[in-house]
């Protein structure tokens, strides 16, 4: 199912990219063929994998493994509302609560029955998907108060990316960097814990400040900036520059948390009327999305591919999807910096790192299906 979900991603942000660039699709469409369809169902298998960890318990139960694909159905239901096709954006948005409450229960229960404390990380994910639920009631609400509804977009628009997307983004990436350069960050499981609040009150601030009051948007862009900057800084003190530079795995994962940064700061621009809103969403896919989840498949695809003990052919998988990181953490980088500005050219540098990533996919998963068929024979 992971590899399903990961494949599926992959295949959203391309068909985003596309139809952003030639496609007649409203930029709302567009956005929620990339999250509800592609990000969400994704985080929430991710979740599922990394939480048993966290809480050294056994795996999720079937019925929450399958979780995922209810909520691509429901997200095919909200593109389709977006698109004109059929009103059910409303029944989308309570078929998704109705998961994330699911979620949230068996977080919790995971928590409480672990084997003496769990990492920190695990709130991390539960606050996430709290932000998530939400971000999902006020979707009936805009019908029922439509003269409060662009505050209200608003909300939902920075809890789902900042709140939920974001906030599970911060805190995989200071549990997958230390492995993937194999240097155990000794600093991450405090710093998860003491920096949890300070994401919260962030998000909180950017939200409510985006939708009322702006010095108080400002204050909470800040806040996250300095949760951010926390993880980069560590990051450069314990792995060095040149480390998480030359990696294909680390360069992209940096990547992303440089993006979120650089987006906080082009929220502000848009928020002083610097920079037009309108560009915020695709740079936000391009500059964090796009190296997120192409760095984090890079480290994770081998592992659910190949479960187990480690073995040679998971280790060519590993270096094969590596081929190309680090230009591709830059292709990002620039698409998302072009398409922030409002230079709508920086969708081909996008779509140039994602079909690089998508060939050294392809050709990783060949090699492990010739690899596979040569063993059985």
């Amino acid at each position: 199912m992971l590899i399903y979900l990961a494949l599926s991603a992959v295949a959203t942000f391309l068909a985003a990219l596309v139809l952003l660039r030639f496609g007649e699709t409203s930029p709302a469409a567009v956005i929620h063929l990339v999250f509800v369809i592609g990000i969400m169902p994704l985080i929430f298998g991710a979740i599922t994998h990394f939480v048993p960890v966290l809480t050294r318990s056994g795996r999720a139960p079937r019925s929450l493994l399958l979780a995922p694909f209810g909520l691509q159905l429901a997200g095919w239901l909200a593109f389709l509302d977006f698109t004109g096709e059929m009103p059910a954006v409303a029944a989308a948005a309570l078929g998704a609560l109705v998961i994330a409450a699911f979620l949230a229960g068996w977080l919790v229960l995971r928590a409480k029955r672990t084997l003496g404390r769990p990492h920190p990380g695990w709130r991390w994910y539960l606050a996430a998907v709290v932000f998530l639920s939400t971000a999902l009631i006020l979707v009936p609400a805009m019908s029922w108060w439509p003269q409060a509804r662009p505050e209200l977009r608003l909300l939902h628009l920075h809890l789902n990316t900042l709140g939920f997307v974001g906030l599970t983004a911060l805190g995989t990436l200071q549990v997958l960097l230390p492995t993937v350069l194999s240097g155990p960050d000794a600093d991450a499981a405090r710093r998860l814990q003491h920096d949890l609040p300070c994401a919260i009150a962030g998000i909180l601030m950017a939200a409510v400040g985006a939708a009322f009051w702006l010095p108080l948007a400002l204050a909470g862009a800040a806040l996250l900036a300095y949760v951010g900057f926390r993880i980069l800084v560590s990051w450069l003190r314990r792995y060095g520059a040149r480390a998480l530079a030359s990696d294909g795995v680390a360069a992209p994962l940096v990547g992303a948390l440089c993006g979120f940064l650089l987006l906080l700061v082009l929220g502000m621009a848009h928020g002083l009327g610097i920079l037009a809103g309108r560009d915020a969403v695709p740079a936000f896919v391009v500059a964090f999305l796009l190296p997120m989840v192409t760095g984090a498949l890079t480290q994770l695809l081998p592992v659910w591919l190949h479960r187990g003990k480690r073995t040679p052919t998971r280790d060519r998988m590993h270096a094969a999807l590596r081929r190309g990181g680090v230009l591709r953490a830059l292709l990002f980088a620039l698409g998302g910096i072009l398409l922030g500005l409002g230079i709508s050219e920086g969708i081909w540098s996008a779509v140039l790192g994602l079909l690089s990533f998508m060939i050294v996919l392809i050709r990783s998963l060949l090699g492990s299906s010739s690899a596979w068929n040569s063993d059985y024979r």
